[in-house]
């Protein structure tokens, strides 16, 4: 007989994401003697074959997007995962409004006002460029005549750039990559997800190669 007082250990943050899903998932079995340099990725491999994706909530992941404001309301309707957003309340954009340019919408990147030429622009192009630089010079009136950050932003649109940072963890991540890079998913999710999990495939395989797009 071996009697024993309750204990924890933290365990240590340092390790890959396989190495960490190897660790608890053999926890179930007492089979950490079977634990090699090499044994993690296939272990993974196994326990997603099996349907065991339980186990592989253990390891996360933590992504920083930039995005239009859009984007992010359908992005944060995955509640298991954590999320910090940068705020129109207490940001001040009063130097300059940047917005992010839809996939649909054939404008090259750069900085533009009211003088700047749109012979090159086409409608309905045109009527979005024109709709971003009002947005903007309304939420500066608002500013000069006294407004707040947090009351002027009620005249920016889904278009505005944002930053959001999401940690999920990798079952997760799988759920989110088999919606958001769908067909059917919106085009500008589609525009920031596909090129993420196909980082996340090359770079853990073990994790994502049987999902596909």
């Amino acid at each position: 007989m071996i009697l024993v007082k309750p204990k924890h250990k933290i365990i240590h943050k340092n390790m890959y994401p396989e190495e960490l899903v190897e660790m608890a998932g053999r926890t179930c079995y007492k089979s950490e003697n079977k634990v090699t340099h090499n044994s993690s990725k296939k272990f993974v491999r196994q326990l997603i074959d099996k349907g065991h994706h339980s186990v592989i909530e253990h390891a996360n992941m933590t992504v920083k997007f930039i995005c239009d404001r859009g984007v992010t309301h359908e992005l944060v309707r995955h509640r298991l995962a954590a999320y910090s957003q940068e705020s129109t309340r207490y940001c001040n954009y009063s130097r300059v409004v940047t917005f992010v340019i839809p996939p649909w919408v054939y404008i090259p990147p750069g900085e533009y006002n009211y003088l700047s030429s749109e012979a090159e622009i086409i409608r309905p192009v045109s009527t979005w460029y024109r709709a971003m630089l009002s947005a903007e010079r309304d939420y500066k009136d608002l500013l000069d005549y006294g407004w707040s950050p947090q009351q002027a932003r009620a005249v920016l649109p889904n278009s505005i750039k944002t930053e959001i940072v999401m940690t999920a963890n990798l079952r997760e991540w799988r759920h989110v990559f088999t919606l958001r890079c769908a067909k059917a998913a919106h085009p500008q999710m589609r525009e920031l997800m596909i090129p993420l999990f196909e980082e996340c495939r090359t770079k853990m395989p073990e994790f994502f190669e049987d999902i596909t797009v």
